[in-house]
């Protein structure tokens, strides 16, 4: 239904677009895509691959994500998409004036204040309760071997682990709840290198334990315990409480008409509105050049616009001040796009009432389809680790604002502004696919690029994901990878951006995506450049 060549490549292309009939698992470490590929070849459906690689992923990628961090899904599955908000809310203990009475005027990044009750081992289960093929604990095989037997780490991992351990090392004086995590994840002090083996016996046996109880020893059993005691016992606000009372929950999932096609993602606190926010102010321009400048220009300024209202209203829904849906309203986009001229323009937020991890995508024979996405946030997370688990914990609560009046000021029990997204296409009552960029506040403006680049570029998967990106990197700052041409980054600085070129691209997003012919089933996948990216086909 997308009209593209498989054969036409404009941009430097590391690898061709793949295809497959059986099934298809794109993600950014080779042998997480294997062990969700396993699952397919031993009967098993897109919704256990899916937990397959997200639990291998936890393993091989810790740079990116953790058990102990959060998660989202899209999945089609019975001719129709389902959302899974599996992110987890501040602890019951946390608040404003314990944040400031410890010495900080904004939430810290590291130690135990950011930590939110974690929502991966919660969206595994819940994921294979409802729709998975597999006994649960088969899910858990390739990841339990990786983590016991060891596994060489690739090489962009190998890179990121070696700047955590320099952030983690800056902080370590100040935050002793930290130094488990040099005991976990370093060999003989020191970050491993590309190529050298990386064995985790402790989280082998926490995957152990999660696949047995289906994950409820995370949340109301033996683990829970443990973390309880350790949050108690090193000055965490984390408790038996908080771990007890969580369920992810399922969620309609939000979406706008793009030329004919809907573009889907899950609701708020999720950032994903901000990509659809984007997509229906663009939607009212008609782009006949990717690269241009005009083009950029005009992208860059919705993006801009639609982060302003995204950072100005998002956060936990039973918060929000303004609805999803007014956000959204083609009369506000008409609005917001009357209000971009030829030149850049400072971001500032809107007043609708007035007239910011690791990505999957999966698919199998029978047509069933996954976005999932999960994070530890930055890096590895809050540097916070139980001792002997191999169980991290995000940071996601650095999110929340100090400010009692801001939207997203945090409080107990709250949902923070998220960053992680799963995307997903289709057309009508037509599933086209799942897609997603990792990478912070790079995720949404990664989707609107995918998007574009696939229904207004008509780019294979692919070349969508190897072609240059620009990035808004806050008031007028823009970054522009290094392939992009340097006219176009002129051009764009008379417009007024302040144009930085980038030379290390690992800050724009690493992306996957699957595409389904509704005719022929076949599956057509594209995978990141910018990662160890694979793709594994049955």
């Amino acid at each position: 239904m997308l009209n593209f060549s498989a054969h036409d490549y404009p941009y430097a292309s590391q690898r061709q677009s793949v295809f497959a009939r059986n099934g298809m698992v794109a993600t950014s470490q080779p042998l997480a895509a294997e062990a969700g590929i396993t699952m397919l070849r031993q009967g098993g459906n897109a919704i256990d691959a899916a937990i397959a690689t997200a639990a291998a992923l936890t393993v091989v990628e810790p740079t990116g994500n953790a058990i102990g961090g959060d998660a989202f899904a899209l999945v089609w599955v019975k001719d129709q998409l389902h959302g899974l908000d599996a992110s987890g809310h501040a602890p019951a203990s946390l608040d404003i004036a314990t944040v400031k009475a410890a010495g900080h005027e904004r939430m810290p990044v590291h130690g135990w204040l950011p930590v939110t009750v974690p929502g991966c081992p919660a969206a595994w289960a819940e994921l294979s309760r409802r729709f998975g093929k597999l006994p649960f604990d088969t899910l858990f095989e390739p990841a339990i071997a990786l983590a016991r037997d060891g596994f060489p780490v690739s090489p962009v991992v190998a890179h990121q682990w070696r700047i955590a351990q320099a952030e983690y090392e800056a902080s370590r004086d100040q935050a002793p709840e930290l130094e488990a995590w040099f005991d976990t994840f370093l060999i003989d002090g020191q970050a491993p290198v590309a190529g050298q083996l990386f064995r985790n016996p402790a989280q082998a046996r926490t995957l152990e334990e999660l696949a047995q109880t289906r994950c409820e020893s995370f949340y109301r059993g033996a683990i829970a315990k443990r973390l309880a005691d350790h949050a108690a016992a090193s000055g965490g606000q984390l408790s038996a409480a908080d771990l007890a009372g969580y369920q992810p929950r399922w969620v309609e999932p939000i979406k706008v008409d793009y030329r004919g096609y809907q573009v889907w993602e899950i609701p708020p606190s999720g950032q994903g509105l901000i990509a659809l926010m984007t997509l229906n102010i663009l939607k009212g321009y008609d782009f006949d050049q990717r690269d241009s400048q005009l083009t950029w220009h005009r992208q860059l300024e919705a993006m801009k616009k639609a982060y302003a209202d995204g950072l100005h209203y998002i956060t936990d829904p039973e918060h929000m001040r303004v609805a999803a849906s007014v956000l959204l309203d083609d009369a506000y986009a008409d609005r917001r796009r009357a209000e971009i001229t030829d030149q850049a323009q400072p971001p500032l937020h809107g007043d609708p009432q007035a007239s910011g991890t690791v990505y999957i995508a999966t698919a199998d024979g029978e047509g069933n389809m996954v976005s999932f996405i999960q994070s530890a946030y930055h890096g590895f997370g809050s540097g916070v680790v139980l001792p002997d688990s191999g169980i991290g914990l995000q940071n996601r609560g650095s999110e929340f604002s100090l400010d009692a009046g801001h939207s997203n000021a945090l409080a107990p029990g709250k949902q923070t502004f998220h960053t992680i997204i799963p995307g997903f296409l289709s057309k009508g009552d037509v599933p086209i696919g799942p897609f997603g960029v990792m990478g912070g506040y790079m995720q949404p403006q990664g989707h609107v690029q995918m998007v574009m680049n696939l229904v207004d570029f008509g780019l294979n998967p692919q070349a969508a994901l190897d072609a240059p990106r620009w990035q808004w990197l806050g008031d007028m700052k823009v970054g522009i990878e290094q392939a992009a041409s340097r006219a176009l980054a002129s051009g764009l600085a008379r417009r007024g951006h302040q144009i930085e070129i980038a030379h290390d691209s690992t800050d724009f997003g690493r992306g996957q995506i699957i595409v389904r012919d509704p005719e022929t089933g076949v599956l057509c996948g594209g995978t990141e450049p910018r990662a160890d990216s694979h793709i594994a086909v049955c």
